[in-house]
């Protein structure tokens, strides 16, 4: 038996959107040529840690990554994957498409700047960080935690805003927190368990 069990998050890698400077969302856009070796250079980081599980978003991008890294991975035999749309990177609502430069000449750079690292105001039709965490928060509990308890050792591949919701949950983060927090694209984020607690490693 596990001393103890790993949770890892890992942002997709680079998506063709992100690289075109453009708001994605909800839109589902393959990983770029960047991003496609920044999930290859994921796997070969994790690939001498077991992984029992995996949970994913709906959206290519963060499958694929998943994909990738499993690929790397030396005990990656039949490694079940589960996709929740409640790992879904935020909505962003009318922004989604848009060139960030373009939003900022239409809105004011400071609206856009508040839409997108405020915790609660979402831009039009969007979501905000705590509406996205209303729903990964549930979707963590339901699904990772019992595996997790079970002494397993799960990769969740998602976005952005999704894993900064659970961030903020494993790392007790307060809202002015969690706004400052940078997640990079295909850099794993590797917590331990113990006793119902995270430990980021």
């Amino acid at each position: 038996m596990r001393a103890m069990p790993l949770l890892i998050l890992v942002r997709h890698g680079q998506s063709i959107w992100n690289a075109a400077n453009l708001f994605t969302g909800w839109t589902d856009v393959e990983l770029s040529e960047q991003g496609l070796m920044e999930a290859k250079t994921a796997g070969k980081q994790l690939s001498e840690i077991k992984i029992d599980m995996v949970f994913t978003s709906e959206l290519i991008r963060a499958q694929k990554t998943a994909e990738i890294i499993l690929e790397e991975n030396s005990n990656s035999n039949s490694i079940p994957t589960h996709k929740d749309l409640r790992l879904n990177e935020r909505h962003y609502g009318d922004l989604q498409g848009m060139n960030k430069d373009e939003a900022r000449e239409k809105f004011g750079v400071e609206q856009v700047h508040i839409w997108r690292r405020s915790f609660d105001v979402p831009p039009p039709n969007g979501e905000s960080l705590e509406m996205t965490a209303e729903r990964t928060l549930p979707c963590f509990e339901e699904l990772v935690m019992p595996e997790l308890i079970s002494n397993k050792n799960i990769l969740i591949s998602a976005h952005g805003n999704s894993l900064r919701s659970i961030v903020m949950k494993l790392e007790n983060l307060d809202k002015n927190s969690v706004i400052k927090l940078e997640i990079p694209t295909g850099i794993p984020r590797i917590y331990s368990f113990k006793n119902n607690n995270f430990k980021l490693l």
